[in-house]
């Protein structure tokens, strides 16, 4: 088997910080013989891909701190907080001019500094281009929350170029309710995974598990939320609720989805989940707090009350890792459109929901197995 999984990048933020610097670490952990498992991922090798066969073939982003660089400096470029967890050698690939849309936000212009050199943004055929002359194999989505012209502008650039999509955000691609993307990346051959990632012990699948226990052991939940705060871009971004629209629907449905009762307490307030506010010197460390209320037996009531601190981005990049190896092996035996069980797996808005232990656990280890199973 032909080693080396050529990925593109879109957006050289704190995710791409944390998926560049790792795929590293564990590289100078494997040529020091070190490395013997892989905290943080499904495992070590899949599909035989080894974390350290992921290379990194174009990068795309807005910054004047980072257009121009190698991809190597670009990821430790302000306004990225990601902790450094290894010194990256220069990869050879220059971070190109990418197209702003809705990319930034107007309160994030002098955040980010957008490139003003005077040329035009590139245009889809630029990006499909540049994406079949550098060999990329699959592109990864980590734009900023409220990017959704952004985002339908590269879908349809790497669906034209023959390249596998990997949706980490909340837009709604491969969960598209009309149809048309998932079509869109079936005609042209290629797999597509989204949408908005679940982070390997983040907030969502937390309180995803914890609503599932409930529910198992027959507690009604009556009310419950889930807010969470952090000092990243990704928070500043998302401190405008404009932003925020489909970040809601993706995290709330994550949760009543498991729940028969879930679109009622949602049609009557009795859900509440998203970010609350940026602080700044939490830096990429995300603070959530979860609430549940609900009724044991005979109407007892029962609350819980749970505090998790995690760094953001690294929960982030472990979930993608696994993700761009099972991408890989789709592509490696032709499988085309939405993959449709690793993504229930992987996503917090998937295609199809399902639960995160006794079904979608499954359902990814049963794909890995036979990528080519129907059903995708």
């Amino acid at each position: 088997m032909a080693k080396g999984i050529k990925v593109g990048l879109l957006g050289v933020g704190n995710c791409a910080s944390a998926i560049v610097q790792g795929v590293h670490y564990y590289m100078s952990k494997k040529k020091s013989g070190e490395v013997n498992d892989v905290p943080g991922v499904m495992s070590r090798d899949i599909g035989g891909y080894d974390v350290t066969d992921i290379e990194f073939s174009t990068a795309f982003d807005i910054s004047s701190h980072k257009v121009g660089k190698d991809l190597s400096e670009a990821i430790y470029a302000r306004p990225n907080l990601t902790r450094l967890l290894t010194s990256v050698p220069l990869i050879g690939v220059k971070v190109q001019k990418g197209a702003v849309m809705d990319g930034v936000a107007d309160h994030m212009r002098s955040v980010f500094n957008p490139v003003s050199d005077g040329n035009p943004p590139p245009s889809v055929d630029d990006v499909v281009e540049n994406l079949k002359r550098t060999h990329t194999e699959i592109l990864l989505n980590t734009l900023p929350v409220g990017s959704e012209k952004a985002t339908r502008f590269y879908a349809d650039a790497a669906a034209k170029a023959g390249v596998g999509f990997i949706n980490g955000i909340p837009v709604f691609i491969a969960s598209d309710p009309t149809g048309s993307w998932p079509s869109i990346f079936e005609k042209a051959g290629v797999p597509l995974m989204g949408d908005d990632v679940k982070g390997q012990v983040g907030a969502t699948i937390t309180h995803r598990s914890l609503a599932r226990l409930f529910h198992m052991r027959g507690v009604k939940i009556d009310e419950t939320y889930q807010v969470n705060i952090g000092g990243n871009t990704d928070f500043l971004n998302m401190t405008y609720e404009e932003r925020l629209h489909s970040k809601r629907i993706s995290k709330t449905e994550a949760v009543t989805s498991l729940l028969p009762y879930g679109k009622e307490m949602q049609d009557e307030g009795k859900i509440r989940i998203g970010p609350s506010d940026y602080v700044p010197f939490l830096e990429n460390n995300k603070v959530c707090y979860i609430y549940l209320k609900g009724r044991s037996f005979a109407d007892y009531p029962l609350t819980m009350n749970l505090k998790l601190s995690v760094d953001d981005k690294s929960m982030f990049a472990g979930a993608m890792i696994d993700a761009i190896r099972i991408m890989k092996l789709a592509i490696n035996e032709g499988v085309k459109g939405v993959l449709v069980k690793p993504s229930a797996f992987f996503f917090k808005h998937p295609p199809l929901q399902a639960k995160d232990d006794e079904t979608a656990m499954k359902w990814v280890k049963d794909w890995i197995g036979n990528p080519k199973q129907a059903g995708g």
